[in-house]
């Protein structure tokens, strides 16, 4: 599939540090839905996961299957730069559209955003094809307007539920309570499980 913002788009963002999203640690919702996981095993895929604290964050915790996938080849290297303790096979350079793995999890922070609203649709369904029956789609989309010409784009519950109904059960699409201070009630916390 050939993306709206593509390699070069993303690896000149990362080059110049203009990640105006990036927070710079793992998101709070994020942090503390992984905290009461028990099972260390799960596979669990992060895809646009650019400077990717969560992976980090799974990996320091004993998470021993975290995937990280990124279309920029400089997101990947200074990941690997910063945790060398990170197994390299689990450092993925590919566009997510083409991957044909499988896991348990795959876990959802501001790779969404980045997309062009034209490619959801597709991310929904490669996301639902990746997952296993019964594994999980977890993370934050955001229920604000954002920009509509570039990344990050926003949206909100009533877009997202009917886009992901076909494919997923929505256990959880609320309002996170735990949010960053200056994303406070503008992020939904998501928990879909694959039918």
């Amino acid at each position: 599939m050939e993306l709206t913002f593509d390699q070069n788009y993303w690896d000149e963002r990362y080059n110049t540090e203009d990640t105006g999203w990036d927070i710079g640690f793992p998101s709070t919702p994020l942090k503390t839905y992984f905290d009461q996981l028990e099972d260390k095993s799960l596979r669990i895929l992060i895809p646009g996961a650019g400077n990717a604290y969560e992976a980090e964050y799974l990996h320091q915790q004993g998470f021993t299957n975290v995937w990280v996938a990124d279309i920029s080849a400089s997101a990947i290297q200074k990941f690997a730069e910063r945790v060398p303790t990170f197994p390299k096979e689990h450092l993925l350079h590919v566009n997510f559209f083409e991957m044909e793995e499988s896991f348990d999890m795959m876990i959802e922070q501001t790779f969404f955003c980045a997309l062009h609203p034209s490619e959801r649709e597709h991310y929904v369904a490669q996301t639902a094809q990746i997952i296993k029956p019964g594994g999980k789609l977890v993370g934050l989309l955001f229920q604000i307007p954002l920009f509509e010409d570039h990344p990050p784009f926003g949206g909100n519950k009533e877009m997202y539920e009917p886009l992901f109904s076909p494919h997923f059960n929505i256990q959880v699409m609320e309002t996170a309570h735990n949010s960053i201070e200056p994303r406070q009630g503008n992020e939904l916390f998501i928990n879909l499980v694959r039918k």
